[in-house]
């Protein structure tokens, strides 16, 4: 079978966490694949690392450079737990730039306490009464625990929203955080896996998704240039080196 896009094939909805982990955690989702056959599905880099329930065990997704392609089994029900941005590395106690790119259970991480918070989680009636339970259960290890990074949550934000045209990134935001280049890269890598360059381009990537998802109607090439590409054939090399693919086929929803 294709590959499809992630969130095009099965059931999936996505929503605010509970209070308790708001300190550490944005949202909660759940993906519920078909129970016949499911196609290989690709994940795109969206600069964020996840926290999932999957198959009775807690793994990390951590963050992505490019596309990652995915063979769940058919009938899979993956929960996942999105970090706030700069909230992963003290949670997990590893630099985000030592899981970029991978797919690993939390035991290899933890040891016997992934285990214990794994033993906590029990049968559910169903799976929001699931998804209550593991945000209990997480949100037991979470609060009162200080794992953000503010500097570096506000520096996500900035690149988020977009920078002034023709602004050269890494000198505006070392006098925006009062940085040597060398110490907000390595802050970069411990916080979000990578520097501000390639984080940048993956921000942009998903605005110019966002503006397409508000104005479906308007023109590719003007969009482009409003999330801060060059032109339309900047945003395409974009596309694909970041999806395998171009604007117009990702609309589409498949490869």
């Amino acid at each position: 079978m294709e590959p499809v896009l992630a969130q095009t094939t099965g059931f999936f909805r996505e929503r605010p966490v509970s209070r308790g982990l708001a300190g550490a955690f944005s949202a909660v989702w759940v993906h519920r694949l078909d129970g016949h056959a499911a196609p290989p599905i690709v994940i795109t880099p969206d600069a964020t690392i996840d926290l999932q329930w999957i198959d009775g065990r807690f793994r990390i997704a951590g963050p992505d450079k490019e596309p990652q392609i995915e063979r769940p089994p058919a009938g899979a029900v993956i929960v996942g737990f999105r970090f706030r941005p700069g909230a992963a590395a003290a949670w997990l106690g590893v630099p985000a730039s030592e899981i970029v790119g991978v797919r690993l259970d939390l035991g290899e991480l933890w040891g016997t306490r992934s285990r214990e918070l794994s033993d906590r989680v029990r049968a559910a009636p169903d799976l929001a009464a699931m998804v209550r339970q593991l945000e209990n259960v997480i949100g037991a290890h979470t609060e009162g625990r200080d794992v953000l990074d503010p500097l570096m949550g506000r520096a996500f934000g900035v690149i988020d929203e977009g920078l002034p045209p023709e602004t050269p990134l890494v000198p505006f935001l070392q006098r925006h955080l009062h940085m040597s280049e060398r110490t907000l890269r390595r802050r970069f890598e411990d916080a979000f896996g990578y520097g501000p360059k390639t984080l940048d381009r993956i921000l942009r990537f998903h605005r110019f998704r966002r503006l397409r998802e508000k104005a479906e109607d308007a023109s590719t090439a003007v969009l482009a240039v409003e999330a801060g590409y060059a032109d339309q054939a900047h945003l395409i090399r974009e596309s694909r080196r970041l999806t395998g693919v171009t604007p117009t086929a990702l609309a589409g929803g498949a490869p």
